[in-house]
């Protein structure tokens, strides 16, 4: 396991990370309402026009940027975690970023008449479709309940898939593409859905909370974040409080923890030209970091 290196700070809550051909990572800062590139020498540029509080990020088949947005958050007193959504909060979208000429736009923002909440993190199929997660929004009394859904990139069609869940997260794909595993955060929970066919999931009865199968959940108080999925098939799950990236087997094994400098960690993705290099998002501290990974990261269907 390689040294952890700073590649970029003062970012507002990073999450979302796209390593790039060019050695450039694209992520979000939800605090900050912008999507932003760093450079491999650590500048930052802000592409497209997001607002609101973007989180997961994936490029499509057409070379564009897809964005979960969460419609923004509060802060209070200097804070790095939200207080609920913000005063101007409308409801959360799915974006469409053109690379080329930043022209964003809104491709949902509702399914079968309901408003999204807050999307949370993106995945494509082969087929070029996506899965996304839902968080959901938590106020001062109450939170709207989370699901996961699946979209196609033209804005012509999406499908709730499973809902209520608590507060699912972290997003990805098993490498033959035939199960879609949900992380969720308050009850430190990683799920799997096996897919029938593309947004086609089967479900399993009672007492399944919420359709998934249960592959591994932790003990103690600790919190799922984002995830990214090896090439061998293990799911690394960023691991909030005790500020961990938990590498888990499909068969629910945990097969190694590795430790952060933040207690926030949100997010990891993969490049360099082998994908052994992790990228990994600390959102406590606002850094995005790097280190080399003992094993190579599943390449994604686009980007």
């Amino acid at each position: 396991m390689g040294d952890i290196v700073v590649l970029a700070s003062g970012l507002g809550f990073p999450e979302g990370p796209v390593a790039m051909p060019d050695g450039s990572v694209i992520l979000g800062e939800i605090s900050a309402g912008r999507v932003t590139r760093v450079a491999p020498d650590g500048g930052k540029s802000e592409i497209g026009h997001a607002g609101g509080g973007p989180n997961g990020i994936a490029v499509g088949p057409d070379g564009a940027l897809y964005v979960c947005n969460n419609g923004g958050n509060a802060y209070a007193g200097g804070g790095f975690l939200s207080t609920g959504p913000a005063a101007d909060y409308a409801g959360g979208s799915i974006q469409r970023i053109d690379l080329a000429t930043s022209e964003t736009r809104t491709l949902y923002s509702h399914v079968d008449g309901h408003r999204l909440s807050a999307p949370n993190d993106i995945v494509f199929d082969a087929h070029g479709g996506f899965y996304f997660t839902d968080l959901g929004k938590r106020r001062d009394r109450d939170r709207d309940h989370g699901g996961l859904y699946y979209a196609l990139p033209d804005g012509s069609k999406i499908t709730e898939i499973a809902y209520p869940i608590v507060t699912p997260n972290g997003i990805g794909l098993s490498p033959d593409g035939c199960v879609v595993y949900v992380a969720d955060t308050e009850t430190s929970r990683l799920y799997a859905y096996d897919i029938e066919a593309p947004g086609v999931v089967r479900h399993n009865p009672f007492p399944a909370p919420n359709g998934g199968r249960l592959v591994c959940g932790l003990p103690g108080f600790q919190r799922f974040d984002s995830l990214a999925v090896e090439a061998s098939g293990n799911i690394c799950v960023a691991t909030l409080i005790t500020g961990h990236i938990t590498v888990i087997a499909p068969d629910g094994a945990v097969v190694r923890q590795v430790k952060m400098p933040d207690v926030y960690p949100t997010n990891i993705c993969f490049g360099g030209p082998d994908r052994k290099t992790a990228f990994i998002t600390l959102s406590g501290v606002g850094q995005l970091v790097r280190m080399e990974w003992p094993e190579p990261g599943l390449k994604l269907n686009f980007g």
